[in-house]
């Protein structure tokens, strides 16, 4: 059978090569990702690559010592090798300044992966250049992190089946996988992967433009991110390859265009497949949603074009996709403005507004005592939020939950146990410019909240965040925080007779604190700790913000509800202008000289009439929390929202109770 004269699965959708107009759109995009510092500047390229160069030279060391410890002699120790290859968005040429580099040190098969991590590391803290070091032996794919003359670089590592490693070893080869462990196989797929990228795309400059274009807008509207659900850097370069697959000829202002196009109407779960798969030997399992059943519960697959194939989105959920297809929706309608020349490029990268879009979000907080063992748990946590939201998927109280892409991280040096236990239960000082009153909550620091003990009723949340009454001398000192956020957007539902809606979101809470206490990476309650807190948007703190307005977004669905909720005001206030009259009418009746009923059913109607004024001018959170009066004034709400997570003492004012319910 003969080859296929086009790259892809499917003939191309267009041969026709662009117009001028498309070529001066494409001309105005470069111009445009220039101005937004996406390109890296001549003396960090040069950086860069000194950096890659002594990585190299520390790869070759590490395995010479490795070799000289198993008793090999020197001349041959020499002569094992060892080298280096990039993958990700600098082997694909689309890093802009500041990003880090993905790095595979290829090893020979007498250095075991746990020596690896142990000469490597000892080698880099001997370094002066090298800051930030944490090794992360346990993750899905084993990684060293760490910044070298400034340059971040997540360092992982590949032993082949072979005595030596050449400097001109290929990947590519499929033979290079023979024999090999599967940690080994995900290692040294990242660069097999993104070669094989580079190799299906028509166009490789067409391609890296509008791969950049893609990054930013994805980026600034906070969907870029592997670990937290969303698409990563070599998702998103898939994606944009199928494109270019489809237009050959095209110009990038093109293929971004018929990108928004063609994905908002893509038949998920569908892959995204750059040439068909190829089961290989068999030695190892590829993606084929027929027979796995994790494969066929993809939402939005992707697929690798290397062998082994594996799906690069297996992290996206539902709540995850509606997002990505909701800001998919919006690139369409700016994108038909841009190549109508009604709107610049720059309107395509406005930053999200995340913070302003929800009503209501969970706040995930984790502090630990130790530098290193913060940076292990920040990773692990974040990679971990997925099952969360997972989770809470499935309680059926959320139409989606909503994950952000950033964490917000400090260090603090606590003067005081309480200090220290107010910030290991995710209660955070307020900012230098803006001190919090001694005994207060900072200002926007959220709603206090409590657990109770189901024995004696009183606060429990010393099981997880310490006592401070009892606390110690080991309490005070530098602790590092990581603060994350989901954005939940509810289910409606009708209101109980109190004007109250109930959630237990216990047991999701409760599985994923077990998830992370059950790993390696905890070092125990004295060192670390972790706290979930229940905020309204105006709870949030000012740092999340970041200068923007805190006015939450209206939608027009919001809109309408007000449209609504104005006009029921407006026949409220007409009925209680009729109670009015009651009254008059209610003496005539009982002046009358016929006995009536009358004046018993004017009572029980004054009675509701007052009770449904009550309702008119009570105004009841959705999910608990404050509750306005009238005149303004604040009244504590009952416990209806259920997270078994460490916290603080109750509020005494303004707080969204969190109780266990059934305790």
């Amino acid at each position: 059978m003969s080859k296929p004269k086009h790259l892809g699965v499917t003939p191309p959708i267009s041969t026709n090569a662009p117009s001028e107009e498309e070529e001066a759109l494409s001309t105005d995009l470069l111009n445009t990702l220039k101005d937004e510092g996406v390109f890296e500047g001549e003396d960090e390229r040069k950086n860069r690559e000194v950096v890659l160069g002594k990585i190299d030279k520390l790869v070759k060391e590490v395995v010479y010592q490795v070799a000289l410890k198993n008793k090999l002699p020197e001349s041959l120790a020499r002569e094992c090798g060892g080298k280096i290859f990039t993958y990700g968005s600098y082997r694909l040429g689309v890093h802009g300044a500041g990003a880090d580099i993905d790095t595979l040190c290829v090893v020979p098969s007498h250095v075991k992966r746990e020596d690896f991590f142990e000469y490597m590391t000892a080698l880099l803290k001997e370094r002066s250049e090298v800051t930030e070091l944490t090794a992360v032996p346990d993750a899905y794919v084993p990684v060293i992190k760490l910044q070298f003359s400034g340059v971040d670089i997540d360092m992982i590592v590949g032993v082949l089946q072979q005595p030596t490693i050449p400097d001109d070893l290929e990947l590519l080869d499929d033979k290079i996988l023979r024999s090999i462990d599967e940690l080994s196989v995900r290692s040294v797929n990242g660069s097999r992967v993104t070669d094989e990228i580079l190799r299906l795309v028509p166009n490789v400059s067409t391609f890296r433009l509008a791969l950049r274009c893609i990054k930013l807008w994805a980026k600034r509207r906070a969907i870029y991110s592997n670990s937290v659900g969303f698409f990563g850097g070599v998702a998103w370069a898939m994606a944009v390859a199928r494109i270019c697959q489809l237009y050959p000829n095209q110009s990038a202002s093109t293929i971004v265009a018929r990108f928004f196009h063609i994905f908002l109407r893509w038949n998920w779960p569908m892959p995204i497949l750059l040439k068909p798969i190829d089961e290989g030997s068999g030695q190892f399992g590829v993606w084929n949603p027929k027979f796995n059943q994790s494969d066929r519960n993809h939402k939005m697959p992707i697929i690798t074009p290397a062998y082994p194939s594996m799906c690069a989105t297996h992290n996206v959920s539902q709540s995850t996709k509606q997002v990505i297809y909701v800001e998919i929706k919006r690139g369409v309608q700016i994108i038909d403005k841009i190549m109508k020349r009604e709107l610049p490029w720059k309107h395509l990268f406005e930053k999200d507004e995340y913070f302003r879009q929800y009503k209501f979000y969970l706040q995930v907080n984790v502090s630990s005592r130790g530098d290193e063992e913060h940076h292990r748990l920040h990773g692990f946590v974040e990679s971990r939020l997925r099952f969360y939201v997972a989770s809470l998927e499935t309680s059926g109280q959320f139409v989606l939950i909503h994950p952000c892409t950033k964490s917000f991280e400090h260090e603090f040096a606590c003067k005081s146990d309480e200090e220290a236990q107010r910030i290991r239960a995710g209660f955070l000082p307020a900012e230098p410019s803006t001190p919090a009153p001694e005994g207060e909550a900072a200002p926007g620091s959220g709603a206090e909240a409590t657990v109770p003990d189901a024995a004696n009723g009183q606060d429990a949340s010393s099981a997880e965040a310490g006592d401070p009454a009892t606390g110690s001398d080991s309490d005070k000192g530098k602790i590092h925080t990581s603060t994350f956020y989901l954005g939940l957007h509810l289910i409606k539902r009708e209101r109980s007779a109190t004007g109250e809606r109930r959630m237990d979101l216990s047991l999701p809470t409760q599985d994923f604190i077990r998830r992370i206490k059950d790993s390696d990476v905890w070092k125990g309650d004295d060192e670390m700790a972790i706290s979930i807190r229940f905020l309204r948007q105006e709870q949030l703190p000012d740092e999340v913000f970041a200068g923007m307005s805190r006015e939450r977004l209206r939608t027009s669905s919001s809109t309408r509800q007000d449209k609504k909720k104005s006009k029921k005001r407006s026949t409220q206030g007409a009925d209680d202008a009729a109670a009015s009259e009651a009254p008059a009418k209610k003496a005539k009746l009982a002046a009358a000289p016929v006995p009536s009923t009358s004046g018993f059913a004017a009572d029980a109607g004054s009675k509701q009439a007052s009770d449904e004024a009550a309702g008119r001018n009570m105004v009841t959170s959705a999910e608990g929390g404050s509750s306005a009066t009238a005149n303004g004034s604040t009244k504590p709400a009952t416990s209806v929202v259920s997270i078994p997570a460490p916290v603080p003492p109750m509020a005494k004012s303004g707080g969204i109770k969190l109780k266990l319910l059934g305790s």
